[in-house]
Order: structure tokens, then C-alpha cells, then sequence
């Protein structure tokens, strides 16, 4: 099967989705990446005519062995939001790519914590994940992403009625 190809805007950035899974009250799911450099939420690129949707469920199945009939969609972003990578991640060769903009979804977790399975995938992109504090991702992820979980969170946070507890800028 031929690899899936990026969807790369004009100005260099890959469409992708992102995936918040909240546990209703105050705390969201963090996955550990397996090369160990670090923490973040779920996400993928979306592929080439496949709405933003599928890819979120795509991802949420390859990454944390969860199906839809297991979350609950809480809320969308009603915009795209963007990063740009570091000089050393950027891909040069075509097509050329500066960092990412991407799509997030708000999920309530409707199973048992042991339903999420990151280990499910083939060549799993995480080994651990761990419940934590709503605001703590914007702290902990790494720092050319930080905007967009600030972002993220600030406008999920409230959609669900939660208020900042670090300084979010």
C-alpha cells in the first residue's frame, strides 16, 4: 500500500487534528510519546480527501485504542489553529513543510480508564498516559506547541465552564 499523502497548505503547513479527552470534571488525558521526548495530547495529519472528523476518530483509534462509541464529543474548535516547528524539524524537500495547523476536538472519555489502549497500534506513537490537571498540558508539552494547548484549552475551558489556574501566557 502507498504511503498516505500530507495535506500541506501553500504556505508550508500540514492540516491536522488534534484530541482533548476530558473527564468531565477537571482533568484531561496526557499520552507519553514513545521515543520518550515527552508528553501531549493525541494527534495526526489529515490525509488527503478524508474530512477532519474521520481523521480525529482515525487518530483516536491508532493512538489510544479508543472507538467512537466509547467518547462523547463535547466540543470543536470553530477555527484552525497553527505552530511552527523549530528550523531542525522543518521538512525542506517538497512538498515543504513549516509546522502544522490543526483542528481540535473536546472529548468526554465514556469507558473504563483501562479501555485506553495506546499499546493497540502497530508502531505505537505513545507507551504511557496518565490523568491530569486541565491546565497542566500548556505547561508541560513542548515549547513550540505551547501556544496552540493554550489556545486550546483556554477556549475548551470555556465551553465547560473552567477557569484558568496558571497563567496561560
Amino acid at each position: 500500500m502507498a504511503p498516505e499523502q500530507d495535506i500541506i497548505d501553500h504556505n508550508g503547513y500540514r492540516r491536522g487534528v488534534g484530541i482533548v479527552i476530558w473527564d468531565g470534571r477537571d482533568r484531561v488525558l496526557l499520552a507519553r510519546r514513545s521515543d520518550r521526548r515527552g508528553w501531549q495530547f493525541p494527534q495526526g495529519g489529515v490525509r488527503q480527501g478524508e474530512p477532519p472528523r474521520d481523521a480525529m476518530y482515525r487518530e483516536l483509534k491508532e493512538e489510544l485504542g479508543l472507538d467512537p462509541s466509547q467518547v462523547r464529543e463535547v466540543a470543536r474548535m470553530g477555527r484552525w489553529v497553527s505552530y511552527k516547528l523549530p528550523p531542525r524539524y522543518r521538512r525542506s524537500r517538497a512538498p515543504r513543510c513549516i509546522g502544522q495547523k490543526q483542528l481540535w476536538w473536546l472529548l468526554r472519555l465514556a469507558c473504563a480508564d483501562e479501555r485506553v489502549r495506546p499499546d493497540l497500534a502497530e508502531e505505537p506513537e505513545f507507551d504511557d498516559w496518565s490523568w491530569v490537571d486541565y491546565w497542566h498540558p500548556a505547561e508541560e508539552v513542548v515549547f513550540f506547541k505551547r501556544s496552540v494547548y493554550q489556545q486550546v484549552l483556554e477556549e475548551f475551558g470555556e465551553r465547560v465552564g473552567l477557569r484558568a489556574t496558571v497563567n496561560m501566557r
